[in-house]
């Protein structure tokens, strides 16, 4: 069963061949990586162009203007053929064995939509010994009060949920995805082990807590459709989530 794993890139010739070996080391070989260039400026395409000379499952996309994030993942999942979508960033990482594992839980179990734990690094590259380790399921309620789904661990069933895509929002898209595919299925389903790796990097979106919120109120109100009154509730289950981690 094919893997299709969605990548957007921007400037990313840094940590791009990183993320490419993370993927071609996989004990499971039955992947295409669709990565979407959102107008990089340094060398990243030169590299994805000579990866792909090397490896027939690479296929690479470009935007012709800056699109942002949510445009690029959604052009990328529009192209992909696989049964099952991935996301992977283009300086996150996975362990080998991140799709054989999460591929047979998904298949013994018949779930449409799964995640792992995930440990993060520095942007050197350095390891902080700080692992995320979400609930073994979540539902829409949950993950309201909640991101608790790292994209780099996501993977979804589209023979089951159809296509999905993200919400065109600048940041939180990825949440605003999971919790369109939470409307979808009843649950999402942890599969054991630490499955990935986590890049921090200095400029990333996740960065400012105060400015994430921000944008969870928008997903919440404008995606959503919540009430104020709702919004605010699932705001504020939010910052406390944070001030207590």
């Amino acid at each position: 069963m094919l893997v299709s794993i969605i990548t957007p890139t921007f400037n990313s010739e840094i940590f791009i061949k990183d993320t490419y070996q993370s993927i071609k080391s996989q004990s499971y070989s039955n992947w295409n990586w669709i990565v979407v260039d959102d107008c990089s400026t340094d060398g990243t395409v030169k590299i994805l162009e000579s990866l792909m000379l090397l490896d027939n499952r690479i296929q690479l996309f470009r935007n012709i203007t800056n699109l942002g994030a949510a445009v690029t993942r959604n052009r990328a999942i529009e192209k992909a053929t696989g049964r099952f979508i991935a996301f992977l960033d283009s300086d996150d990482l996975w362990s080998n064995d991140k799709l054989e594992k999460q591929i047979s839980f998904m298949n013994e179990t018949k779930i449409a939509f799964s995640y792992s734990a995930y440990s993060i690094i520095d942007e050197a590259g350095k390891d902080t010994k700080k692992i995320i380790d979400p609930p073994n399921k979540l539902d829409y309620p949950t993950l309201l009060k909640e991101n608790q789904i790292g994209c780099l661990t996501a993977i979804y069933d589209q023979e089951i949920l159809g296509k999905c895509y993200m919400p065109l929002i600048r940041k939180r898209q990825d949440y605003g995805l999971w919790l369109s595919v939470l409307k979808k299925t009843p649950y999402a389903y942890k599969v054991p082990g630490v499955l990935a790796v986590y890049r921090i990097r200095n400029e990333s979106v996740s960065s400012s807590k105060i400015n994430l919120l921000q944008y969870n109120y928008r997903l919440f109100r404008e995606f959503e459709n919540l009430s104020v009154f709702k919004s605010v509730y699932y705001l504020s289950w939010n910052v406390l989530r944070k001030i207590f981690k």
